[in-house]
């Protein structure tokens, strides 16, 4: 599973400017995810190839009687999910009360942790780390997360700390065990599907949402393959999510979804598609998962609430057009044997080779059908294509003025080799390329021999006349 990096400290140290730097987003608040308070978000990061989440904290106020408040237990709640911690102190204002109480609170954890210093921007950075060494908690790092200034070597120094990503996880696409993580809102039916596939109560299916606490890896095998389903707890309305321990568990669903190669997306066809629903959806497709849209409790409605449910799939999740939809009945068993084969075809579409000769006869064919848009008057021209990943698959487009290819066009190609190739239940991403012009910066650039050339036309042009 993924390492796991919490950011805490007091208000106002730059704990969220930090998050942004570590997952470049620009604003900390496109990571809140329905499931996470505002007080706390997450992200996705890297350091070099090794992928982690990071999680944003509310300030702590250092105050000992306040330790135990809501916020205060939710940052906890997060050191405690931590692989390591990130203690962020203001270089600025210098070390206080505050920093001491949390510094021996954090020393109580027993966590790996990291002093960070920041701010440290226009002032002497090697002063300003001196006294927060009273803290006691490990070397202080100075930086500048506003203007990125050490972050890399904070960065560095954590993947030392970090805990090697699970091989089993990190190359799952490689293992012949197909993993499968089953994810929805709370009590759409996720852990009865489970024990429908199964055959006997594997996990516990109570009628309360939020039973599931944590992930819960199934290995078994099914006509001859071997599978390993994982079952989530649910994410639900920010409003709605009370227990600390629940709210962290929103972490190990998104591990999961990071981990498994396939994801069935479990939607109760007795509510309306939520926003939350949307949200979940639409962060599996970014996340380039192979997806299944699976509508339980369909047993019992009538063509009308039929209709309206498959409307609302059109309207609410548009950009899942990959995806396919199976309409099943955990509780009943109706059209579960169904994803099997679904399963299958997502996994084998997503881990497909692509010849380098077939993708190109495919665009050739896309081009002919549709040519692309003028640019300045200039036509946009793609070459040629070749396989550049897989799961999902990328396909990568050669040619020229490629980063002028418009967003129709695009889903036009993705289309084209959708069908041509058969992929279904997979993403698949397109990456353009523009060969660079051999001809660029020789403009009237002349040789001594090419000059003569030119004078010697450009008199007898003149005797002509």
């Amino acid at each position: 599973m993924l390492p796991v990096i919490a950011l805490v400290g007091r208000p106002n140290v730059g704990k969220s400017t930090l998050f942004n730097r570590m997952t470049g987003t620009r604003d900390a608040l496109v990571a809140d995810v329905p499931g996470l308070t505002r007080d706390r978000k997450y992200g996705d990061g890297r350091i070099g190839e090794r992928p982690f989440i990071v999680i944003d904290t509310g300030g702590l106020s250092g105050v000992k009687e306040d330790l135990d408040s809501l916020m205060a237990r939710q940052s906890w709640q997060a050191v405690e999910e931590a692989d390591l911690v990130f203690f962020l102190v203001d270089g600025r204002e210098g070390l206080t009360a505050a920093d001491e109480v949390i510094a021996e609170a954090l020393r109580c954890t027993g966590k790996p942790r990291v002093l960070v210093v920041n701010k440290t921007d226009g002032i002497d950075a090697e002063a300003a780390v001196m006294e927060f060494h009273a803290l006691g908690i490990g070397e202080p790092r100075a930086i500048a997360a506003a203007h990125g200034r050490g972050v890399a070597a904070l960065m560095a120094a954590a993947l030392e700390q970090l805990p090697a990503v699970d091989d089993s996880a990190a190359a799952a696409f490689e293992d012949e065990r197909i993993r499968v993580a089953i994810v929805g809102r709370p009590n759409v039916g996720k852990s009865t599907l489970i024990n429908r596939i199964m055959g006997e109560e594997r996990v516990l299916a109570f009628d309360q949402p939020g039973t599931t606490r944590d992930s819960i890896f199934i290995p078994f095998e099914r006509d001859g393959q071997a599978y390993t389903l994982i079952d989530t707890a649910g994410v639900r309305r920010r409003a709605r999510v009370k227990e600390a321990i629940e709210k962290f568990s929103v972490i190990k669903t998104l591990q999961a979804v990071d981990a498994a190669n396939v994801v069935i997306l479990v939607l109760d066809a007795q509510l309306e598609i939520s926003e939350q629903d949307a949200s979940l959806a639409g962060y599996i497709a970014e996340k380039g998962s192979a997806l299944i849209v699976a509508v339980n409790k369909w047993d019992g409605l009538d063509s009308y609430d039929r209709s309206q449910i498959t409307g609302q799939l059109e309207r609410r999740l548009p950009f899942l057009g990959f995806a396919t939809t199976c309409f099943i009945s955990a509780l009943h068993g109706t059209g579960v044997g169904d994803l099997f084969p679904q399963i299958n075809a997502a996994y084998a579409s997503a881990m497909r080779e692509l010849p380098t000769h077939e993708l190109t006869k495919i665009l050739e064919q896309a081009v002919q059908a549709h040519q692309p848009p003028l640019v300045r008057g200039r036509r946009i021209k793609l070459r040629y294509a070749h396989q550049g990943g897989r799961n999902p698959p990328v396909i990568v487009i050669h040619g020229n003025q490629t980063k002028n290819v418009p967003p129709t066009y695009q889903r036009y190609l993705v289309n084209a080799f959708r069908k041509a190739m058969k992929l279904s239940g997979t993403p698949i991403r397109i990456e353009f390329r523009t060969g660079e012009n051999p001809y660029k910066g020789r403009k009237n650039k002349l040789t001594g021999r090419q000059i003569k050339r030119k004078s010697r036309l450009m008199r007898h042009v003149k005797k002509k006349h």
